[in-house]
């Protein structure tokens, strides 16, 4: 046997081993002439060479520089796509082993890109490749520990996930069959409460901007307010909208200390009209005023607020919030009324408009289970619901055990009379959680 059929025997022994042949490269005699044949370049595909196959791809000239940083050493050369990729799965891996998050993906699409990427192009006499990048290899990838740890870790991530999802969801069991409690839907209404309530707070100290009142008529103002709405039994979400157009109006709108109570009676006029069923008319506010005002000035008065506020009257106010938290609390009727005795008791210190409505209605659920109770409760539930930890409401929460403390002394004493009744429970009756107060740093 000649030398060329020695050669194409072995170029058939390489495609029948490796499964698949390279095109374009010429050998033995019968592919072309003899005098006018390319010498074949040295790339180790030789036949009858010693050199393992697949041959080595023809390296390029490296400078000093390229020799200092350190390069990935594979079975292909790294192209610009490869090397980000691998160096983006890296930085996952890494970050995952702190975080314990998605503990095995990165791993497996690593190793599913390195599947991908590991073959490369022949053309003609010569194989093309792209160009080098330096590959950084500072920080290794997870070792098996690390792996078996992170993968623990996310399945109690994901057990932990599903455990308060169904906490959440015990909540509205008892009213999957009334309609009008909206189970499928009061989620996403309560989110969207705790988005837009900042919509309804005032800046903590915006009577530094009027010139004839101050905090004192303000809470002198909500005291009576409060009376005035017991007197009309009106229902609880008037109240806490009435104070919120008045604390919004005045944080834009200079008032003289003459028309103060102006100002509290058309905002429960508002209240009303988005609250109640029975609205009361001009006549009844005008009288329990003392007649110290007109029907035009209420009306007047009433365009004044309105194109003040640009017409946003309904707004998140901390008794929304807890009606929600008395919920998730599995309250009794004991613990809503002595929320409602303690949030009402805030509604007159100016102090407490720096907390938004939602911390205000979770530190009043949990005072009053504090106080009932004698020792500190705030289970998971309450925690998951309100989205506060114990720790974030004890601040808030002190000053209303103070508040609870002082109810009954001074001139302001309206919510502690409304709280006495037998229709309240006597609620104002009930043991301030001084241990609270005693807990201070």
């Amino acid at each position: 046997m000649d030398m060329g059929a020695e050669k194409q025997n072995d170029v058939m022994k390489s495609e029948n081993s490796q499964g698949f042949r390279m095109v374009g490269v010429k050998y033995g005699r019968e592919m072309g002439s003899s005098d006018n044949r390319r010498a074949l370049r040295d790339i180790n595909n030789l036949a009858g060479s010693n050199v393992p196959y697949p041959p080595k791809i023809i390296k390029k000239v490296i400078t000093e520089d390229e020799k200092n940083k350190q390069s990935f050493v594979g079975r292909r050369p790294i192209t610009r796509r490869f090397a980000a990729s691998l160096a983006q799965n890296s930085q996952d891996c890494l970050q995952n082993v702190s975080t314990r998050a998605k503990p095995i993906g990165c791993l497996v699409q690593a190793r599913n890109q390195l599947v991908q990427d590991t073959s490369f192009a022949c053309t003609g006499d010569a194989i093309y490749e792209e160009e080098h990048v330096a590959f950084p290899i500072d920080e290794p990838l997870p070792m098996v520990e690390d792996t078996e740890e992170m993968i623990d870790c996310g399945m109690k991530e994901v057990e932990m996930e599903d455990v308060e999802a169904k906490l959440l969801e015990d909540i509205d069991i008892c009213d999957s069959d009334n309609t009008l409690a909206v189970v499928k839907y009061v989620n996403d209404i309560y989110s969207f409460y705790r988005e837009t309530e900042e919509l309804g707070c005032v800046p903590p100290n915006y009577m530094s901007t009027q010139f004839d009142i101050n905090e004192r008529m303000r809470a002198i103002l909500i005291d009576w307010l409060i009376e005035v709405h017991y007197k009309f039994e009106l229902v609880e979400e008037t109240l806490f909208l009435t104070v919120n157009l008045i604390d919004r109006f005045l944080a834009r709108q200079s008032v003289p200390r003459k028309k103060l109570q102006l100002v509290g009676v058309t905002a429960m006029l508002l209240a009303c009209k988005y609250e109640e069923v029975m609205v009361p008319v001009v006549e009844d506010l005008i009288v329990i005023s003392d007649r110290a005002y007109t029907r035009d000035e209420v009306l007047q008065m009433e365009s004044s607020i309105v194109n003040t506020l640009q017409f946003n009257m309904s707004v998140p106010t901390p008794y929304m919030f807890m009606r929600r938290f008395l919920k998730a609390a599995q309250s009794d009727r004991q613990i809503e009324l002595l929320s409602s005795y303690i949030i009402e008791l805030c509604l007159v210190e100016y102090e407490m408009l720096k907390f938004r409505p939602s911390m205000l209605a979770a530190a009043a659920v949990y005072t009053a289970q504090c106080s009932l109770k004698g020792f500190k409760h705030w289970t998971r539930t309450s925690e998951l619901c309100t989205k506060y930890s114990e720790v974030q409401l004890l601040d808030c929460s002190r000053m209303m055990v103070d508040f609870h403390q002082k109810s009954g002394k001074g001139k302001l004493t309206g919510v502690h009379k409304k709280y006495s009744t037998f229709k309240f429970g006597c609620a104002a009756k009930s043991e301030p959680a001084l241990f609270l107060l005693d807990m201070r740093n």
